[in-house]
C-alpha cells in the first residue's frame, strides 16, 4: 500500500509541476509583442527671417526659410504649395521652380528660399503651406502692401489703460 501512496504522490506532483510549466510557457507567450512601435509622424515649423511689409510692381522679396523638426523619420516627405488670395505675382524657388498656385512641390532641403516677386500695384496676400506625407502642415501667411500708396499723414493714437491729466 505503500507504494501505491508514493506512486499517487509523484504522479500527483508530476501533473502540478507540467500544469505550473505550462502555465509560464502561456503567459510567456502572451507577454511577447513582435510589433515594435516606431513613431513615423513628427510635429514640425518652419521659421523665416523677416521679410519687408512693403513692395513695389516688378521688386522680388527674399524669404529664407528653415523647417524646424521636433523628430526625424527617414521615410518623411515634405511637400510646398502656395494660394495668393490678394495681388498678382510669382513666387519661386531657390532652385528655380516657378510655383502655380496650388500645386504641391516636393521640398528637398530643411532650408530653402523663396523669392517673391509682385506683378501688380495692389496689396500682395499669400499662405505658403509646407506638409508631410503624415498629413501634418505648417502655415505661412505673407502680406505686402505697395509702396507706391501714398500716406495721408494722419496719426492714430490709441491710448492703453486709464490716464488722468496732470495737475499743476
Amino acid at each position: 500500500m505503500n507504494i501505491l501512496n508514493n506512486k499517487n504522490k509523484r504522479t500527483s506532483i508530476f501533473k502540478a509541476l507540467a500544469l505550473c510549466l505550462f502555465a509560464a510557457m502561456l503567459l510567456t507567450l502572451a507577454s511577447c509583442d513582435d510589433d515594435m512601435d516606431i513613431q513615423q509622424s513628427y510635429p514640425f515649423t518652419v521659421e523665416t527671417m523677416p521679410v519687408p511689409n512693403k513692395v513695389t510692381k516688378g521688386q522680388t522679396v527674399e524669404i529664407r526659410c528653415e523647417l524646424k523638426k521636433t523628430g526625424d523619420y527617414a521615410n518623411t516627405l515634405y511637400t510646398i504649395r502656395y494660394f495668393q488670395f490678394e495681388g498678382e505675382g510669382t513666387l519661386k524657388m531657390d532652385n528655380g521652380i516657378t510655383f502655380l498656385p496650388n500645386d504641391r512641390y516636393l521640398l528637398e532641403n530643411e532650408k530653402f528660399r523663396l523669392y517673391y516677386t509682385a506683378q501688380g500695384d495692389e496689396v500682395h496676400n499669400f499662405i505658403v503651406m509646407v506638409e508631410d506625407n503624415f498629413s501634418n502642415s505648417y502655415e505661412l501667411e505673407f502680406d505686402f502692401n505697395n509702396r507706391n500708396v501714398k500716406d495721408d499723414g494722419a496719426i492714430s493714437i490709441v491710448p492703453i489703460g486709464n490716464f488722468k491729466p496732470l495737475t499743476r
